[in-house]
């Protein structure tokens, strides 16, 4: 008689999956980059608004009334007076001219000069790159008097075109070294589609490459507004003339040749429509200068 005996089936044992923490993990650095930024930011703001109900006051309510309060009876002739007596509207109108041309000229020779050094390969083009960027290296102080002799040499002192000329030329270096690495991340096949369509150089860059880089063009325009709005050394080292002065030049002349008796009012309103043109164009073009900066970064 045989003997059936089943042996036993050894024992099967199954993984145990820990369970998912569904929780949020607190990350203690957080909140102090937060106070961190929270404070960066209204050491930044504050001013600005002390500046702005600075110029609805007069000169005792900035001094000795309540220097930190709202205006007792909101002022808005200082800016009136600011604009004609203190001659800020023909400062304003002097730095709108030079800004938006020589913006345009920056603009214009930084982008075709980036895209051939992004997209063309020829003997020297890394050295003209690296002496684009080598002016980022270079003080504009330093410059300031080899500049005067040139700007002298070449009959340019106290005149926009030699003003302009001389802001096209500083802006140029941060221009190239930002285009260039942004054509480098442009794609290679619309290109070549448009050589194949029968497209020149001149053509393919005007009607193919600058459509296709416009949020870079955009925001490296505005640094470059921003950036030649604020200039001062070089407009003191160029302009002479008063009423060719531009809007920095005409604020530290009129707090310089007032002294002690100086309507703070009517300066502190001059300082907020400098101050204003700037913060409406950051707030307007806002979503391009971000555009612009990651679609650069990441290709």
């Amino acid at each position: 008689m045989t003997n059936l005996t089943k042996t036993p089936r050894a024992a099967t044992t199954e993984p145990v999956v820990p369970a998912k923490d569904t929780g949020r993990r607190v990350n203690p650095l957080g909140g102090v980059a937060h106070a961190a930024l929270f404070l960066w930011a209204l050491a930044t703001v504050a001013p600005l608004i002390w500046v702005a109900l600075a110029s609805f006051k007069s000169n005792e309510e900035i001094f000795l009334d309540e220097p930190f309060g709202l205006p007792q009876s909101w002022a808005i002739d200082n800016f009136a007076d600011a604009w004609s007596e203190a001659h800020i509207g023909q400062y304003f109108l002097n730095s709108v001219f030079v800004v938006v041309v020589s913006t345009a000229g920056t603009m214009l020779l930084g982008s075709m000069a980036a895209y051939v050094l992004a997209r063309y390969k020829f003997p020297g083009n890394r050295f003209i790159y690296y002496l684009f960027v080598s002016g980022l290296a270079f003080p504009t102080f330093m410059a300031l008097a080899p500049l005067f002799g040139i700007a002298q040499a070449m009959n340019l002192l106290d005149s926009f075109f030699g003003l302009i000329v001389i802001y096209i030329a500083y802006s140029l270096s941060f221009t190239v070294f930002f285009l260039v690495a942004f054509f480098k991340t442009l794609p290679h096949e619309i290109e070549e589609a448009a050589t194949v369509d029968g497209a020149g150089h001149v053509r393919r860059f005007f009607q193919v490459m600058l459509p296709m880089a416009k949020s870079g063009l955009v925001s490296i325009a505005i640094f470059n507004i921003v950036g030649q709005w604020n200039q001062y050394l070089l407009p003191v080292v160029i302009m002479q003339s008063e009423d060719k002065y531009v809007l920095t030049q005409g604020i530290a002349n009129i707090s310089v040749s007032a002294g002690y008796q100086a309507e703070w009012g009517q300066l502190f309103a001059a300082l907020t429509l400098s101050i204003l043109p700037m913060i409406i164009v950051y707030a307007v073009f806002q979503r391009q200068i971000q555009a612009g900066l990651t679609s650069g970064a990441v290709k």
